[in-house]
């Protein structure tokens, strides 16, 4: 047989093939002859994720039932319990809780009540910020406006506190709704998305800093603690800047977590445009009142966290892993379902996919589900710490040579649209081969820029492959992340069904490649990048 009459014959094949799966024209023979893709391995993933998925009733065991899941909270040591036990009746291996720490206190609200009594009663739309203390039953006090920025504004105000509920900020502005909300990817924004960023030019400085001093770096810690020693109730917080009626966006006080830490105010996030409205009679003197009911309880019994493991032992090449990973954790106003409920439950989908194929891996599959990710990436930069490399000093454990890749889901449930690589060229071609047979579930963009925020780049900086898709932007970052508004209600079943398939075809693409995915060249220590030692 000839080159060309071989060639000619490949190119046929490998169309035909492609067009069983709704690969479109468009594709590159080259790509899949060079990369070799198993398309009767993405037929099978594509059945069992489509036709037979779980990944909703994962969804909505992670939040009706087990939401929301503070990192060392009662809530989240319960998910983790169920999440084991499900893991296991898969049949997956290894299934295990990996202990990391120290971290800090456990944390859980059980009792809340808040409203207005004066000048006219209405309830308000508030949540209790995480890690601070209650208010040791029922309060009702005046409502006083006392903004501390620095230890003027405290000497301003010493004196004045004893017994009143503190509103701690100015009124916030509240601009219209956000437009973009609910958008999808449009084609020239993919577009761009694979466009090479370039940096430096030109005299877009930042401009010089606004007159005065410079803010004090401790003031969030001082602020609560002045506030306690003078004696307040409680402080109200105002709840969002996103300009989301009704939506009260929340953050944990991790300052506190630890058992030695000061003792600070209670403190409640309240919906900005009832914040506001308190600020406003407060201002024209007119005589606020707000009572209080908030019991939460501090947890001691471990200041360890954990992150959770499972894996399919692979073949000839055992020894060599794929990593799939997502944040188990959440923050407490919502149950936590597209921040990160959707990224755990479409990776566990994945796995289960894969185990219920019986499809053939070389390399093991590992997922991670990470905790502490909310309070700085600690639960995934502590995995990597103890088995792959130091970012310190980039010390090496011999297990860094043979990780193959980390994928990671950490942007709400919208679909993913395709892949960022991180600066990591060589992975071009690798990942364009894979995403042919996805094309039809609309993943068709590989963005050569990087993104940080979330646990990948807990791998990333230690110079090992960690990825994020890019995935459709729907609600998050204007309706459901870190609101009260993050529940099962938010979360798009069809784009969770596509992405657990993605997820699990990119798994088993990688588990048996027959080289480990190209990397880039390895960082320097952080302790070089900061100067010190």
């Amino acid at each position: 047989m000839s080159t060309r009459f071989l060639a000619t014959f490949l190119l046929g094949t490998t169309m035909f093939v492609a067009s069983l799966f709704a690969v479109p024209q468009a594709q590159t023979a080259a790509s899949l002859v060079s990369e070799r893709v198993d398309l009767d391995a993405i037929g099978r993933i594509k059945t069992e994720g489509l036709q037979r998925s779980q990944v909703m009733e994962l969804v909505w065991n992670l939040t009706d039932v087990h939401g929301p899941r503070l990192t060392n909270s009662p809530e989240i040591r319960a998910a983790a319990t169920w999440a084991r036990e499900r893991l296991s009746s898969w049949g997956l291996s290894g299934v295990a809780e990996e202990k990391w720490g120290p971290f800090g206190r456990g944390w859980t609200n059980e009792q809340f009540a808040a409203q207005v009594v004066a000048p006219t009663v209405s309830p308000l739309i508030a949540y209790p910020r995480a890690w601070t203390p209650g208010t040791s039953g029922p309060v009702t006090a005046d409502v006083v406006l006392a903004v501390v920025n620095n230890d003027q504004d405290m000497e301003k105000f010493r004196g004045k506190l004893a017994g009143k509920i503190v509103l701690i900020f100015d009124a916030v502005d509240v601009p219209l709704p956000d437009a973009a909300r609910g958008l999808r990817f449009t084609d020239e924004e993919l577009r761009e998305l694979q466009s090479e960023p370039v940096r430096g030019g030109g005299a877009r400085g930042r401009g010089n800093a606004a007159a005065g001093p410079p803010p004090d770096p401790n003031i969030r810690l001082k602020r609560m603690t002045f506030y306690q020693s003078e004696g307040a109730l409680a402080a109200l917080i105002p709840g969002n800047g996103r300009g989301d009626r009704g939506v009260v966006m929340t953050g944990a006080y991790e300052l506190t977590r630890q058992p030695n830490s000061p003792a600070v105010v209670p403190q409640v996030y309240v919906a900005t445009e009832q914040y506001n409205r308190l600020v406003r009679l407060v201002e024209r003197n007119v005589a606020v009142k707000v009572s209080i009911d908030m019991r939460n309880r501090f947890t001691e019994d471990t200041l360890d966290a954990f992150n959770i493991v499972a894996e399919i032992r692979g073949t000839d090449k055992a020894d060599e892993v794929v990593m799939l990973g997502a944040h188990f954790d959440s923050e407490t106003a919502g149950t936590g379902a597209t921040d990160n409920a959707a990224g755990s439950a479409a990776m566990m989908e994945a796995m289960r996919i894969l185990k219920a194929t019986g499809l053939r891996m070389r390399r093991t599959v590992r997922l991670a589900l990470w905790t502490g990710e909310e309070q700085g990436l600690l639960g995934s930069a502590a995995y990597v710490a103890e088995h792959f490399a130091d970012v310190d000093t980039m010390q090496l454990k011999p297990a860094h040579a043979r990780l193959s890749v980390y994928f990671n889901m950490d942007n709400g449930s919208g679909a993913i649209r395709g892949v960022y690589t991180q600066g990591n060229e060589a992975v071009r071609p690798v990942f364009s081969a894979w995403m042919e047979p996805l094309r039809s579930l609309g993943m068709t963009t590989l963005a050569i820029r990087g993104v940080g925020g979330t646990d990948h780049a807990s791998f990333d900086r230690v110079g090992l492959p960690g990825f994020q898709f890019v995935q459709d932007r729907l609600e998050y970052n204007a309706l459901s992340h870190h609101t009260n508004m993050d529940v099962f209600e938010r979360v798009q079943a069809e784009d969770m069904m596509k992405n657990s398939v993605i997820i699990a075809s990119f798994a088993y693409q990688a588990a048996n490649r027959e080289e480990l995915l190209p990397r880039k060249v390895l960082p320097q220590p952080r302790n070089a990048r900061r100067g010190g030692p």
